[in-house]
């Protein structure tokens, strides 16, 4: 299955204590928690671009599926990492104390991100 599309956020949960948690300024997380992102994701075998567009803030991170990356975190701290296929509609990594798992279901993308016992849960919509 492709992840390849342009995809806008549908509905989260648990934005406000999980970006608090992750350390991010309480300017940020009030600026950001109603913006609709638009994620851009392009597949090419094992190799993704992924840009997510939020308000003015891009963030582009590019990985090969089993091999090492640099990703920018939302924070903007870089963070290196290395991303599994699971099956042929899971991806999921470990970061900086987080597991991240995004999921495509037709054309719902399914992002949950999980720090100790708080998950931040996205979903978008192909648009």
């Amino acid at each position: 299955m492709s992840f390849t599309g342009k995809y806008e956020l549908q509905s989260q949960e648990n934005f406000e204590p999980f970006m608090r948690a992750f350390g991010l300024p309480e300017e940020e997380i009030q600026k950001g928690k109603d913006l609709k992102s638009i994620t851009e994701i392009v597949q090419d075998g094992k190799k993704f671009k992924v840009t997510v567009t939020t308000g003015s803030k891009v963030v582009k991170n590019e990985f090969t599926i089993g091999e090492e990356s640099e990703f920018e975190l939302p924070n903007g701290e870089k963070a290196k990492v290395v991303v599994q296929m699971e099956g042929n509609n899971k991806l999921v990594t470990q970061m900086k104390g987080m597991k991240s798992v995004t999921e495509i279901n037709g054309d719902t993308i399914t992002h949950a991100m999980t720090m100790g016992d708080l998950t931040l849960k996205r979903v978008s919509k192909r648009i």
